[in-house]
């Protein structure tokens, strides 16, 4: 018999009875890649039970690190969900059954991505232009050079001077976007921006914090001939600078306004209230960026490079991951700031380099070295002990103030979903001084960018009436006076003395030599 117990030989199929025809011979080839096929199943079988055992026996002991910190929550929300195994059927084993499910449904939705992806249209990329660099720039002590812009008045007419950096992905080129010349040269301001280190044309700073920033400004106001004190504004993201500029160098400020400042979101002296307030208005992906930024920094260069380091045009709300209400949305759209963003960008990152991106994000989440608080006007800690106590008893000593001094106005749009109101509500809980002006119906961008009738109330609101800029100073020019020539009476000649005559005889050497300045009368 050629086959087992009576029947046919092996790889044989049946054409009527009693004749066989060989259906795939050992020596084919598509007989050996099914073999080899059914050992690789046999092993990756073999393979996943014993990594389940392994797992079994290293991670999922009792007294393991994860089992220990996640069994608990992964069992409360196992007793949860518990009910849903009554829709499995009696003889389906629950762990099994619901890892299958969960398998199948993440490949589900992520076919169903791909197809609504690859039939929508695909739109053109546009890609970003960078201009030639242009900037001036400054020497700094380290050597490093700080690239800056000017605008307004000249530094010998300005009334008032405002210096203002940039937020996150901006440029030197943003300051107050949109601002009219004829505005700044009726209030007489001079107004002047710089890039951050790494941003634009400024070098990057190698350990650059918040005190290191305020440094640069106050190295730049010198620079620039800014002899008085100045003003600091601060929008969005950088109004971190202006915090610190504050703190570091209140001596050389003369006053701060902000739109919508950014604060730390992880500050521990915010109540729960404030803090829920805060996240709620935000995004998933931004929350997670957020996270990233605080916890895992090393991975921020992977969205970076795939987003606007990439050379690819997009819109800012997409790359940044911001939920915008309704005027923001038609702002953005508006062909104006559609080429103020492209220019601004484009300068933004003209470096290519991700580093300073990344140090601007952490230093958005991270301990800022103080605290808000600490600008509130109080007096000035005196000394302890008995030497202090001995000084005391003698001379009086003089009470000192700390904090800054100068006015703080805030303006806030009550419809911002990028700098939620419950940051500047912290702020004016714990700087009661500071001015908040809220704007019912304004968001992230409507107030501050191209809106001719806010800049005015702005600088109204911070500097009065406006007053234009200052006279121009004019030195007198010296003139220079011919002498006026001396008639003597030759009658009177015989009556004189013996120096009479000799003055006289100098009066005329005088007169004869018309070079001389010097006449004597």
């Amino acid at each position: 018999m050629n086959g087992v117990n009576g029947g046919p030989p092996p790889y044989t199929a049946g054409v009527g009875f009693g004749n066989t025809v060989p259906r795939v011979s050992p020596e084919d080839w598509r007989f050996h890649a099914t073999e080899f096929a059914k050992g690789v199943a046999e092993l990756s079988v073999e393979f996943g039970k014993g990594c389940r055992d392994v797992v079994k026996q290293s991670i999922l002991r009792d007294d393991s690190f994860v089992v220990r910190n996640f069994g608990g929550p992964c069992k409360s929300a196992c007793m949860k969900l518990r009910f849903l195994n009554r829709y499995l059927p009696e003889d389906r084993d629950p762990m099994h059954s619901w890892s299958v499910i969960s398998f199948v449904f993440a490949v589900v939705i992520a076919v169903l991505i791909v197809t609504s992806e690859s039939d929508a249209p695909v739109p053109m990329i546009q890609k970003l232009h960078i201009y030639p660099g242009n900037a001036t720039r400054i020497l700094l002590p380290d050597g490093r050079h700080l690239a800056y812009h000017e605008q307004g008045v000249s530094s010998d007419r300005a009334r008032y001077t405002i210096v203002t950096s940039h937020s996150f992905l901006s440029s030197r080129l943003a300051g107050i976007p949109g601002i009219k010349a004829s505005l700044l040269e009726e209030f007489g301001v001079r107004l002047v921006t710089y890039d951050l280190p790494g941003f634009g044309e400024s070098d990057p700073h190698p350990g650059r914090n918040l005190e290191s920033s305020a440094m640069d400004l106050f190295y730049l106001s010198y620079s620039v001939h800014i002899t008085d004190k100045f003003w600091v504004v601060g929008y969005s993201g950088a109004s971190l600078h202006t915090w610190a500029a504050l703190k570091y160098i209140p001596d050389r400020i003369a006053g701060a306004f902000m739109v919508a400042p950014l604060l730390n979101p992880y500050e521990p002296s915010m109540n729960k209230v404030e803090r829920r307030r805060t996240w709620e208005k935000w995004t998933l992906r931004r929350k997670f960026m957020y996270f990233l930024a605080r916890k895992f920094p090393v991975f921020l260069p992977y969205f970076y490079r795939r987003s606007f380091l990439s050379g690819n045009l997009d819109q800012i709300d997409k790359w940044l991951a911001l939920s915008l209400g309704k005027r923001d949305k038609v702002m953005i759209e508006e062909l104006k700031y559609q080429e103020f963003w492209k220019r601004d960008l484009g300068e933004s990152v003209r470096q290519g380099n991700v580093k300073p991106f990344v140090e601007e994000a952490v230093l958005q989440v991270s301990n800022w070295g103080f605290s808000i608080s600490d600008l509130n006007v109080q007096k000035k800690l005196q000394g302890k002990g008995i030497v202090y106590w001995l000084k005391s008893i003698y001379k009086r000593p003089r009470q000192e103030l700390t904090g800054f001094l100068g006015p703080i106005h805030i303006w806030q749009g009550l419809e911002d979903r990028v700098v939620p109101p419950s940051m500047s509500e912290y702020v004016h809980r714990v700087l009661p001084g500071a001015m908040v002006h809220k704007l019912l119906y304004e968001g992230h961008f409507t107030y501050f960018y191209f809106c001719d009738e806010c800049h005015r109330q702005m600088l109204t609101t911070v500097f009065g009436n406006p007053q234009g800029p200052l006279p121009v100073k004019v030195d007198p020019i010296p003139m220079k006076v011919d002498p006026i020539p001396v008639k003597v009476d030759p009658v009177l000649v015989n009556e004189d003395t013996d120096e009479e005559t000799e003055e006289r005889g100098i009066n005329s050497y005088s007169e004869n030599n018309s070079d001389s300045d010097i006449t004597f009368v």
